[in-house]
């Protein structure tokens, strides 16, 4: 239960983040969606550093991994988590099944976003 609670108060604090960033006065004149694309960027580089850090350092609490990856990270964006993911799938030499991931994810999310608003409307 305590690493729910640690989660959780990360997943606060990044959900807060991604607000605060959506609040900046940035002028999109075009349709490319910067906030969101920086968000995205900015979470898959954090995950990067702390998957990394993790990886190096075996000495480092796993409750502050949790905080850092799952709650901050996850509530910041949760494509952070999805390319960690595919970077492990590629790291692990599973090419096809990294390929299938990243196409699939990201076709059929679209596709769902599609069909939950043809529901409501």
């Amino acid at each position: 239960m305590t690493e729910c609670i640690i989660v959780g108060m990360g997943g606060f604090i990044g959900a807060v983040c991604r607000y605060l960033v959506g609040l900046l006065p940035v002028k999109e004149s075009f349709v490319f969606p910067i906030k969101t694309f920086g968000i995205n960027i900015i979470g898959c580089f954090l995950i990067g550093i702390i998957a990394a850090l993790a990886l190096k350092n075996s000495a480092l609490d796993p409750r502050w991994i949790l905080f850092l990856k799952i709650g901050i990270c996850g509530g910041f964006t949760t494509f952070s988590s999805f390319a960690l993911e595919s970077c492990d799938l590629l790291g692990k030499g599973n090419v096809w099944i990294a390929f299938l991931y990243l196409v699939l994810s990201v076709a059929l999310g679209v596709a769902a976003v599609f069909a939950g608003q043809w529901i409501v409307s």
